[in-house]
């Protein structure tokens, strides 16, 4: 009972699970899910004043602040690890009206939160077009006689959110140069040349760019001469 007999928190009432059989020193009831310790001895939560509070287990930190907030009596709710050699929350007790009202407002905030997030990707999704258009643009400026769905294309798979490729880099946000050339050239290698297939049959990596690079550079200068068509 020593180990009892000082609360593990400082402030407000503190109940606790049982780790073995106790005995209500008051209504010398069966061993109680729930009791507190006054004058060094355990008493059941009914004999306590405390029957009425319903028992919400931790791990919704909102709804336990709100449902402690809107109850004018709550307790929190501990158990002794033996393992750690102290005590842990467990959850609180609160009056059911109050859990009740806490749950309304926290769904209220869930509602809030889902219309604030829609609103946040459908800002997001708009910015991405834009980004993508000008991402486009710059292409075209560069190399005037790519087609303009190929730009398009070039584009949009260089600009995808939290892809990691060039478009969404520092630089191809900035719509550098260096960013969208290097986007165009990425496209050129997978979709004009061999190089993928090389890639399969085994040939390294750096060995494969040589051996398309030729093939790349010819498609290069003819969108940058404004001829759409590789002769």
């Amino acid at each position: 009972m020593a180990r009892l007999a000082t609360p593990p928190f400082r402030t407000g009432l503190v109940v606790f699970q049982p780790l073995r059989r106790r005995h209500c020193a008051e209504c010398h009831g069966g061993p109680p899910a729930l009791f507190v310790i006054e004058d060094g001895v355990p008493r059941c939560v009914d004999c306590a004043d405390l029957g009425h509070l319903v028992f919400l287990p931790r791990g919704d930190t909102a709804l336990t602040r709100r449902s402690r907030e809107e109850s004018t009596l709550s307790a929190i709710v501990v158990r002794f690890d033996r393992r750690k050699g102290r005590y842990e929350r467990q959850g609180v007790l609160v009056e059911e009206a109050g859990l009740a009202r806490a749950e309304e407002r926290c769904l209220a905030d869930a509602e809030a939160r889902r219309r604030r997030r829609a609103r946040d990707a459908r800002r997001r999704a708009a910015r991405d077009v834009r980004f993508a258009e000008a991402f486009a643009a710059e292409i075209r400026r560069l190399f005037p006689g790519c087609p303009a769905e190929r730009a398009e294309a070039i584009a949009a798979h260089a600009s995808v959110r939290g892809s990691g490729r060039v478009g969404r880099s520092a630089a191809g946000r900035a719509l550098s140069g260096d960013a969208v050339i290097s986007a165009v050239v990425a496209s050129v290698r997978h979709l004009d040349t061999p190089y993928d297939q090389l890639l399969m049959s085994g040939v390294p990596r750096h060995e494969a760019r040589r051996r398309i690079g030729p093939g790349v550079e010819t498609v290069l200068r003819a969108w940058r001469s404004g001829r759409a068509e590789v002769g």
